[in-house]
């Protein structure tokens, strides 16, 4: 595992480079018919989207000093977020804020257990990796990077900025997300520069043609360096190394999952900068998963680094 850096030798723990947009949820047990057809859902939802910044906001929650950078229109979307993620202690100076451009929106057809997305991708797509200075970086303890197969622009300088990661001392994460295209392109060569690959269960398996998520993982991770593999209600199993573990999820009454993964990755990388075990790292990033499903969107029940240790074991 790469060495950690001091918390106190740079201003940020994590660096996020992502996609903006707001989630509007729509909720009930029913599916939209065209043909002007009508129907009503249960409740509807305006909250912050997009996996990068429920991250975000998840990590911010548990303590963790963040920095954002991305790209939004000057528009209602874009100020609604850079509002909701500066509420939030998440620190947005970098955000590159597009005159004319249009904020990203994910509509949000949401069941409990299961849900359908529709995506307007506006500028969720143009973030590059040259956006993203050296000077930057050298800020950061780690970088964090979500949903690849969204962010179009940033894919063929991801290799270099993992390189200048590197160079710099900052390790790097990466959640894939799901790929729209269902091609799974690029995400392999990638995983020897990335500390830290997490994928869920359905990801995972893409990847790697496989069924089972445990075998998925052990074959991540023979090319990255730590693997966490999401699997929903059945926990998450991680890799490191020769190491094998696995953590059931919380029981908890699910309100809304929506963000649930991205709450687990803030969750597991707490712990990672911190040094911790892999199986605590797993536990951790379970209890903020699991946690966040209690409320309407991603960020309402996002736990606290307090609130979530209550459901751990004590360590040792």
């Amino acid at each position: 595992m790469p060495e950690h850096l001091p918390s106190s030798s740079r201003p940020f723990d994590l660096l996020v480079a992502g996609e903006i947009n707001p989630d509007l949820i729509l909720t009930g047990d029913v599916e939209p018919v065209f043909g002007q057809v009508e129907k009503c859902v249960d409740s509807a939802t305006l909250t912050v989207g997009s996996s990068s910044v429920i991250f975000a906001c998840g990590a911010a929650r548990l303590g963790l000093r963040v920095a954002f950078i991305g790209k939004c229109g000057d528009d209602l979307f874009g100020h609604y977020m850079l509002e909701a993620m500066q509420e939030r202690g998440i620190d947005t100076r970098a955000v590159i804020r597009i005159p004319g451009g249009h904020t990203g929106v994910s509509v949000i057809l949401n069941r409990g257990s299961d849900r359908a997305i529709l995506t307007y991708p506006g500028l969720i797509k143009a973030l590059a990796a040259e956006d993203i200075p050296d000077d930057l970086l050298k800020q950061a303890r780690h970088l964090h990077i979500a949903s690849y197969f969204l962010q179009t622009a940033l894919q063929a300088g991801l290799p270099d900025l993992f390189h200048r990661a590197r160079r710099s001392g900052v390790t790097t994460s990466l959640d894939p997300n799901y790929d729209p295209g269902a091609s799974w392109q690029g995400i392999r060569d990638l995983l020897p520069l990335v500390d830290v690959f997490l994928p869920n269960q359905t990801e995972a398996c893409a990847l790697t043609g496989m069924d089972n998520p445990a075998e998925a993982a052990l074959s991540l991770g023979k090319q990255a360096g730590t693997v966490a593999v999401k699997m929903g209600a059945q926990g998450a199993v991680g890799v490191r190394g020769e190491s094998l573990a696995h953590v059931p999820a919380l029981a908890v009454k699910v309100v809304d999952t929506v963000g649930a993964g991205d709450s687990f990755d803030a969750g597991f990388l707490c712990g990672f900068l911190k040094g911790w075990t892999l199986e605590r790292c797993l536990g951790l990033g379970a209890v903020c998963g699991s946690l966040s499903t209690r409320s309407a969107g991603g960020v309402a029940a996002q736990p606290t680094l307090g609130e979530a240790l209550a459901f751990l074991e004590p360590e040792g």
